[in-house]
């Protein structure tokens, strides 16, 4: 109570009044920006406490966990499309609905609860990867730029009007975490801006070119699996895509290998087998690609055992020259 009284003295009249939809940690920083710039955050909507972890321990997801520090209300239904959560959220006469990874397509009939509409943070430019992953799909893409796009959420997967959007490189060494945290952080400021723009009347929304729209599916399990048949950078952009979680992986000796921090090397050897080990480097173990040329991995992973960087788990695990991985 104390901290709802608190957060009410410094309310910032600039933004509506918003219903929060999000569940993992990407939508924190949303969350956290909105409420350190004083917006009034009437609910905060997530996903229920679900399984996490070997031990099948119950977890809150990480943006009930900010929003009860925050003394923010929070709901979490297990089914947003209920009529009566509908109605429930209706009780909280929120202007507009911010909603950042949060995990439900909500329906037209919620959309409309809100008179500014529902205002989505989405981790692609778009209309390039709509859909549930974008920056893995960016990474496996290779993409050389990404960024976050504001748009107003339609009854489509992600294919409403953008109201702002920001573009930033993705360097060599860039992975889906290092991307995770940039992207949210973007995401957040411009969000931010985005709102109270919206609010003043000051954006025109621009609708997107359905021509050029490409789509981020989620990732599918036997997706994380090296093909060494593909060519060396495609084997070093699927490395990147899943580093670190869940992890891009291969088979040693009957067992998974999980491979990190991949690089593509100038050098193209002579002969040898797409996956064969032909020595190592400053920066890893060299591993030839399906088009003969080689790629470092940095960080290597045995099942049942911790993360080591190369040097450290070859000392350990010898990975001699010739050997073929699967």
């Amino acid at each position: 109570m104390e901290k709802e009284a608190e957060r009410s003295k410094g309310v910032n009249s600039a933004f509506p009044r918003i219903a929060f939809f999000g569940t993992p940690e990407f939508a924190v920083p949303s969350l956290a920006r909105l409420v350190s710039a004083g917006a009034p955050v009437s609910v905060v909507v997530t996903q229920p406490d679900r399984p996490k972890g070997r031990g099948v321990r119950i977890a809150a997801p990480p943006v009930k966990i900010f929003a009860e520090e925050a003394g923010l209300p929070v709901f979490q239904p297990a089914r947003v499309r209920a009529g009566n959560v509908i109605q429930e959220l209706g009780s909280f006469h929120a202007e507009c609905a911010i909603v950042v990874a949060y995990g439900q397509l909500l329906p037209r009939v919620l959309l409309d609860v809100y008179p500014l509409g529902a205002i989505n943070v989405h981790a692609s430019i778009l209309p390039r990867h709509r859909g549930a992953a974008p920056i893995q799909r960016s990474l496996l893409c290779g993409d050389r730029t990404t960024g976050v796009t504001i748009m107003l959420l339609d009854a489509g997967m992600d294919t409403g009007p953008v109201l702002s959007w920001k573009e930033i490189p993705v360097g060599e060494d860039d992975c889906f975490g290092t991307m995770h945290d940039r992207l949210a952080r973007l995401g957040a400021d411009l969000l931010c801006e985005t709102v109270q723009k919206w609010k003043a009347g000051l954006i025109q929304p621009v609708p997107q070119k359905d021509a050029f729209a490409t789509y981020a599916p989620p990732i599918r399990k036997e997706e994380l699996r090296l093909d060494w048949r593909l060519p060396a950078q495609r084997v070093v952009n699927a490395i990147h895509a899943f580093d670190p979680v869940p992890g891009a992986y291969t088979a040693l000796q009957g067992k998974r290998l999980k491979c990190f921090s991949g690089r593509l090397l100038s050098w193209q050897g002579k002969g040898g087998k797409a996956g064969e080990v032909v020595g190592r480097t400053e920066t890893g173990l060299v591993v030839l690609g399906g088009d003969g040329i080689a790629l470092s991995i940095g960080a290597l992973q045995l099942e049942g055992q911790k993360r080591l960087p190369a040097p450290d788990f070859l000392r350990g695990h010898p990975i001699p020259p010739g050997t073929v991985l699967g």
